[in-house]
């Protein structure tokens, strides 16, 4: 028995999930990303983590070269939650309300009607999102992080769940736009799919567009929302929690770091740490969980040195060899804080 389990919970986590429940909610998740497999295959951790940040509540940003599944990753995984998708190809005469929405007078009622964006939905493919204007990327902040909508001084709130998985092209730079800091921050974690291994490749070659018609939903809706919910019922003891400070800490005086972290992302961190516990069947937090999270968490949320970049330094290699150096909590009052919040 971890010794996290152990420790005793204060008053104010009387809510804390049994261990029966945290089994019931993993054989969920195993069935999404399970139902995700059968049509993205070979890349079963990056499946995983797609649906880790959806049950923790944040957004995704994939980095990686055409047709290595992209849009196929987000597409099945909305099939699989019998959720509503849409998909945003972005282009630089996209406008903000074609996201957002916007305002169109009725003639016959004498009154303004709200036409809803392509955002209103539960799942959004933001593809290409690098090749909008500033303008037009900007639209997207409120959504990302308020999921709601503002035209014309009425607020509009978005359907639980939702989550933005956006794309971006690495190696081409003629008309895109470099993603504001801002909005780089707002996306829980950033991934690259990379090329198939060779049998993967071949299944995908005999079997892809097969299975692809194949898919059907795996949970319902609100079985997405009250996973989600019930998340925030796994247990981070304060000595995790701190753990995760010290790491995000950690990058705002590294050397090769010009700008670390914010405290965006010890949150991200906590959420995903959460999400992975219950993935692995358990009601707390570990502190190896808050080690392999780490790098997909951070790594898009940094800003190197020059000299680390004409080094060409990784920046998950980065976060990892932070993540060494920071010293694990072994016991409740080992940052000096007890079991105080």
């Amino acid at each position: 028995m971890s010794m996290y389990e152990t420790l005793q919970p204060d008053a104010t986590d009387a809510d804390i999930m049994t261990m029966q429940e945290a089994a019931d909610l993993q054989q969920k998740m195993y069935r999404i990303v399970e139902n995700i497999e059968t049509v993205i295959t070979g890349k079963r951790e990056k499946v995983e983590l797609t649906v880790l940040c959806m049950v923790a509540g944040g957004h995704i940003l994939i980095e990686d070269i055409p047709g290595t599944g992209k849009t196929t990753l987000v597409s099945s995984l909305a099939k699989t939650i019998s959720c509503g998708y849409k998909r945003i190809q972005f282009t630089p005469d996209v406008m903000p309300s074609d996201i957002s929405g916007f305002s169109i007078y009725n003639q016959k009622t004498a009154e303004f009607e709200f036409r809803p964006g392509a955002a209103m939905s539960n799942i959004v493919l933001a593809d290409e999102i690098n090749r909008a204007s500033a303008k037009t990327q900007s639209a997207m902040l409120e959504i990302m992080e308020e999921r709601q909508v503002t035209v014309d001084s009425n607020t509009y709130q978005l359907e639980p769940p939702f989550m933005v998985l956006a794309t971006q092209n690495p190696i081409e730079s003629l008309g895109t736009y470099q993603l504001p800091e801002a909005q780089i921050d707002r996306f829980m974690i950033k991934l690259s799919l990379g090329y198939p291994a060779l049998q993967d490749e071949v299944d995908i070659v005999l079997h892809g567009k097969k299975n692809k018609k194949r898919i059907s939903y795996a949970i319902g809706q609100a079985d997405v929302v009250n996973l989600i919910e019930q998340c925030d019922r796994v247990r981070v003891d304060p000595m995790i929690a701190t753990y995760i400070v010290h790491i995000v800490s950690a990058t705002r005086t590294h050397a090769d770091i010009k700008l670390g972290s914010s405290p965006r992302g010890s949150i991200a961190l906590h959420a995903m740490a959460r999400a992975y516990a219950l993935y692995k069947g358990r009601n707390y937090v570990i502190p190896d969980d808050v080690k392999y999270l780490a790098p997909y968490v951070l790594a898009h949320r940094i800003s190197l040195t020059h000299t680390a970049k004409t080094e060409k330094k990784d920046p998950s290699d980065i976060i990892r060899g932070i993540v060494a150096t920071v010293v694990v909590p072994v016991t409740p009052d080992y940052y000096g804080g007890g079991n105080q919040r």
